[in-house]
């Protein structure tokens, strides 16, 4: 993998970087007043209360006079549930005296999770220019942002500075830094962080197990499940969540069922993230009637949990199941479903054939639920259309997609004209094709075994006739829409 490039270095400003105070009036701080505004900054409930609360503070002198209070009025709007970072920045901006760590950690913490997480850095830049040093709490704050970004490079630098200021030991500078590797895709770094600390708590452990487990490294996450194990840790859900997930994917059943009776020993309460690591495990595997016995078991669920027990249905051929379960999702609208629901219930569509069924599914997306199609939902109506016979429909279809078709959707349209014997659009598509990749001569011999299959004799010689002359050569892949 292949991180994105940053606009920018740790070791140089940014104009897009929030604007921090550039003079400072050195005030005098006058004795502790009594923290009224301070609790109501912390207990409001709506930005406009906090904003009455702000204009206290600024009548009244507080917000100059105790930095205490500005700064439990920073917290509040910068990570309240209401959350406004624009007013934050506006308030960390005007403060008359130099901001202490916890005001920058507390702006570069609301950053790290926002849209924008590379203004973390650019704070940090900022702050370091300024003189302020960080603390042991500004680079797991600052290694999220680069997880969120993500970016190899910010990582890199971030580790530089963690370095230099003594703090790569602390157990959760070190936990960001194998997360942040992990993300990122270096899982060389990652690994070498979490050998290289002399105690591992289970929050690093479980790290490094996710990060295997999210990056299709299973059998390494499984490996290090087991030395955590014989190191004497016991799991925790986070930790069971991934390996289930490991299990699921690298089709360890045998193994899944252990942890599951491990649960069931230690008493773990089965909530929504390991219920449906454990209706994901079991459906992956072909257990139907175990994954939908806990999927029905399960006293919450969130969009995920229909998703999985959807597809699952959908992909062990279960189609009135997975329809009926559909259905119940609209009943109870415990949950909006998304594009991952449409393209589970679109493949059961497609395993049983059910053209109408799949057609008012595939529009009701946006003209109900206002989700967007998706390649992949587009390319699974070709294959229904295609089945069916369709393949004008599904021609049109694929002309009226707001992109350009790829490859593989044209192959998919390609392969249904071979099935309904339909030279005319098989010509089109063929040509399609061309257009994106001139030299790729396989659909020559896709259109050459069509035309065999339509009795068209004469077009088969004249089209070998032509590969043959320009010794064309076929790409590796396109017999299997040939054949």
């Amino acid at each position: 993998m292949v991180p994105p490039k940053l606009p920018f270095s740790l070791k140089h400003c940014f104009p897009r970087s929030p604007p921090p105070p550039r003079t400072f009036s050195i005030i005098p701080l006058p004795p502790p007043t009594p923290p009224s505004l301070s609790l109501l900054a912390d207990q409001c409930t709506t930005i406009h209360h906090l904003k009455q609360v702000h204009a206290q503070m600024i009548l009244t002198g507080r917000i100059r006079q105790d930095p205490f209070a500005a700064s439990r009025l920073l917290s509040s709007s910068a990570l309240s549930p209401f959350a406004d970072l624009t007013l934050a920045s506006r308030i960390f901006s005007s403060l008359p005296y130099p901001p202490n760590t916890f005001m920058w950690n507390t702006l570069i913490r609301a950053h790290a999770s926002s849209p924008n997480p590379h203004y973390s850095l650019c704070l940090y830049v900022s702050m370091r220019k300024l003189g302020a040093f960080p603390g042991k709490h500004t680079f797991p704050f600052l290694l999220k942002a680069c997880s969120n970004i993500p970016s190899l490079p910010a990582c890199t630098q971030v580790h530089t500075h963690v370095l230099k200021f003594g703090l790569c030991f602390d157990s959760h500078v070190a936990n960001g830094l194998v997360r942040g590797y992990s993300v990122s895709g270096d899982f060389a770094l990652a690994r070498l962080m979490f050998d290289e600390m002399p105690d591992r708590s289970l929050t690093l452990w479980t790290t490094m197990v996710c990060g295997y487990a999210q990056n299709q490294c299973y059998d390494e996450a499984l490996g290090l499940f087991h030395e955590m194990i014989g190191d004497g840790l016991e799991p925790n859900a986070a930790t069971l969540a991934s390996v289930l997930s490991a299990c699921a994917r690298a089709g360890y059943l045998e193994l899944g069922q252990r942890i599951h009776e491990f649960m069931k020993l230690k008493g773990f309460e089965v909530k929504v993230i390991l219920g449906t690591a454990l209706v994901y495990m079991y459906a992956k595997n072909g257990e139907i009637v175990m994954a939908r016995k806990l999927f029905d078991e399960m006293t919450e669920r969130n969009v995920v949990t229909w998703n999985v027990m959807i597809s699952g249905l959908a992909t062990h051929g279960h189609v009135e199941d997975a329809l009926g379960l559909f259905e119940k999702l609209k009943e109870e609208q415990a949950v909006v479903p998304n594009n991952v629901t449409f393209l589970g219930v679109l493949s059961a569509c497609c395993h049983a054939g059910l053209v109408d069924v799949g057609r008012e599914i595939f529009y009701s997306m946006k003209n109900v639920y206002g989700v967007d199609a998706k390649i992949e939902h587009y390319g699974c109506m070709v294959d229904l259309l295609g089945k069916e016979g369709k393949l004008i429909e599904a021609e049109e279809l694929v002309k009226g997609m707001p992109w350009k078709p790829d490859i593989v959707i044209l192959g998919a349209l390609l392969a249904a004209c071979k099935n309904n014997g339909n030279t005319k659009v098989a010509k089109r598509v063929v040509k399609e094709i061309l257009a994106l990749e001139p030299h790729n001569h396989g659909v020559h011999v896709a259109m050459s075994n069509i035309y065999a299959e339509a009795g068209q004799w004469n077009e088969v010689l004249r089209l070998r006739k032509v590969m043959k002359e320009e010794r064309l050569k076929k790409t590796p892949g396109w017999s299997l829409v040939a054949t």
